[in-house]
């Protein structure tokens, strides 16, 4: 079991080392980039905008439901919201949900181009695999993931909002009111530092077990779930290192 994981992490930092040299195209590579941000950013807007919603107001509902005592102000109420929101829920938990998106669409994409050898046939022709291949995918990622965490965080407390005084649980001046309440903006470094990292584990992860797939269709399968359950244990690894180190 060590071996194995000695194993994986040589071949990925030497999967890293590859991908850094000189672009033989750099309009090429500007190109297969931008791409890249418009599959994840564009592509991932919808699910990020449903999750962000729901996770704004049932944490309102659910905070509300635990705050009964007449003594705690209703604006309290927003002040959890918000700091649960961009501390936790808003960096995590979408990238949890964007490593099952993105993860397994970076795995399947270059382990087909594996399997039908069409990354053969790019080193054939001189071109380095992993600089084109690769590197768009995890820039992209770790330039858009933080973006889509920054929406996830202003659409969940906006969420949090509606579902507060729809269901009549405060007024939305109290929830105004407990949203500037103490607030620290060192907690939306904390949440873009972690995204930033969160993206370069999702994007890294997946593409090395999609590049290095062996075999066929059932092995694509198998390199993507790994993939998704690799990236979703480092991202949480990584959640509790930062929390631990940053706060």
């Amino acid at each position: 079991m060590e071996f194995k994981f000695f194993y994986h992490f040589g071949n990925f930092l030497l999967m890293l080392k590859g991908m850094f040299s000189r672009p033989e195209n750099f309009k090429m590579y500007w190109k297969q980039f931008m791409q890249q941000c418009v599959d994840i950013g564009v592509g991932s807007f919808g699910i990020v905008f449903i999750i962000s919603l729901f996770m704004g107001g049932v944490t309102t509902l659910q905070t509300a439901y635990q705050l009964v005592s007449p003594i705690i102000p209703k604006s309290t109420i927003a002040q959890v919201v918000r700091d649960t929101i961009i501390l936790e829920f808003a960096p995590t938990l979408t990238s949890i949900v964007l490593a099952g998106v993105i993860g397994s669409k970076i795995a399947s994409e270059l382990g087909n181009m594996r399997i039908s050898e069409q990354i053969d046939a790019l080193e054939m022709m001189g071109i380095n695999t992993k600089g084109y291949l690769i590197a768009p995918k995890i820039l992209a990622a770790t330039l858009m993931i933080p973006v889509l965490v920054a929406i996830a965080g202003f659409l969940g407390i906006w969420g949090g909002k509606e579902a507060g005084v729809l269901s009549g649980v405060l007024s939305s001046e109290q929830f105004m009111q407990g949203l500037r309440q103490e607030f620290k903006a060192y907690n939306v470094f904390f949440a873009m530092a972690k995204s930033f990292s969160f993206g370069f584990i999702i994007a890294s992860v997946s593409a090395y077990y999609g590049y290095n797939v062996q075999g066929g269709a059932l092995e694509i399968g198998k390199a993507s779930t790994t993939a998704v359950v690799v990236s979703c244990v480092l991202v949480l690894f990584m959640d509790y290192a930062l929390t631990a180190i940053l706060l």
